[in-house]
């Protein structure tokens, strides 16, 4: 079946609305508009990183179902594709039971994935897939018993959010009052409900980019892989990444047949950032996002088609290409201050070597702990390209503005 694309800003536009407009959502508005699709991104905040670039913006609550629920009916979008946690999953499940458009993936994985419960549920209970040992709680005197029910260390995360927001790790019952309160402040939604984690001995983090798009020639939705991406990250948000990260045969098959069991499970088109644990040849599955995960903007540097691209080609109904012509890695640029209006500085050393790239995010606020760029580098192998991505990022300076 063919696929047609109209004109942006004409009555035949192709119209995509994007839930978060973060430095993600940035690069995925970039890749749509590369194929003649007309974007709407909103976010809480007037100018994120995906507002300006897209050809229309709106700030508002996302959470709130009724402000989302006024803005779909305004843009009437042909695609929903939200970027965060922090939205009204049942106002998406409404949208898509009416036909009134189509949620990426699917409302189903949307409402699974934006909380911890219903994927780790899912996944554990309903797939039988490893995982660690896990409780879950919603007041501190059950939050307690699970820390003993699960021993220590173990790690405490909010049912929703991301990039470590609300997430500690626990290390003895003298902490856990303290992470109790942390979880519930630090998380993108106050859900009350916590997730307590066993700590697993592992070798490595990896995050298999997961990608479900139809056959051109059949219409059949085949699911194939990115090579496996290795991360370090700080107290649960992403510092470096690097690809491809080497594993044995047996524990990347596995952890192929974890992904795709999930990914086939949550349905829809796109991609998948599925993040595992790896020891030796054994896998546990962690958690899933159904869209760009943050430690794949090493894709940026390795792939002929970045992870953008591909999730903007198959949510499009276009083929895909997964393969890598590189050996690359990627490292933060932290704010390192709580300002706005921040200017970089160093850019031209951060890029004398041939083989790096930078992307500052655009970002009009800055903390001290918020991802304000990436500097990704290519390399003759994973240390190397480790090093240079790591000392890129050192090269930009970060000043504040009076």
């Amino acid at each position: 079946m063919s696929v047609t694309i109209g004109t942006p800003l004409q009555s035949s536009a192709y119209k995509v609305l994007l839930l978060g407009s973060g430095e993600l959502g940035k690069e995925v508005v970039i890749s749509l508009q590369r194929l003649g699709v007309e974007v709407h991104a909103a976010d809480r905040y007037e100018n994120a990183p995906a507002m300006q670039v897209a050809h229309f913006s709106y700030a508002l609550n996302m959470a709130d179902a009724n402000e989302l629920k006024a803005l779909i009916e305004r843009v009437k979008p042909h695609l929903i594709v939200p970027e965060i946690e922090a939205i009204a999953t049942q106002v998406l499940v409404e949208i898509e039971q009416q036909n009134i458009a189509t949620v990426i993936p699917s409302a189903q994985a949307v409402n699974l994935t934006m909380n911890r419960e219903g994927i780790r549920r899912l996944a554990a209970e309903e797939l039988g897939l490893p995982t660690s040992a896990y409780r879950f709680a919603n007041t501190l005197e059950s939050f307690r018993s699970a820390c003993d029910d699960i021993g220590y260390p173990n790690f405490v995360k909010p049912v929703m959010s991301s990039s470590g927001k609300g997430q500690s790790r626990v290390k003895e019952y003298a902490e856990v009052d303290a992470a109790w309160e942390y979880a519930q402040t630090g998380g993108r939604v106050n859900q009350g409900t916590v997730i307590v984690e066993s700590q697993i001995d592992f070798d490595f983090e990896i995050t298999l980019l997961t990608v479900r798009a139809k056959n051109p020639e059949t219409g059949e939705i085949e699911t194939s892989f990115c090579d496996p991406i290795g991360h370090h990250q700080d107290a649960g948000d992403y510092v470096e990444s690097w690809q491809p990260q080497i594993m044995t045969e047996a524990a990347l098959n596995e952890a192929k047949r974890i992904a795709n069991k999930v990914t086939v499970a949550l349905g829809g088109c796109g991609i998948f950032g599925v993040e595992l644990f790896v020891k030796g040849d054994k896998v546990w599955f962690s958690e899933v996002s159904p869209r760009p995960h943050d430690t794949g903007l090493v894709t940026l540097a390795s792939q002929f088609q970045s992870e953008f691209e591909l999730h903007a080609r198959a949510i499009l109904g276009l083929p895909v290409n997964t393969e890598r012509h590189s050996v690359a890695a990627s490292a933060v640029i932290y704010a390192g201050t709580d300002a706005n209006n921040l200017s970089f500085s160093g850019l031209n050393l951060a890029l004398q070597n041939p083989a790096t790239d930078l992307r500052l995010f655009g970002k009009p606020e800055g903390f001290k702990r918020r991802r304000m760029g990436v500097a990704t580098a290519r390399a003759e192998t994973t240390d190397q390209a480790r090093e240079l991505a790591q000392e890129a990022a050192s090269k930009v300076t970060v000043h504040l503005n009076k």
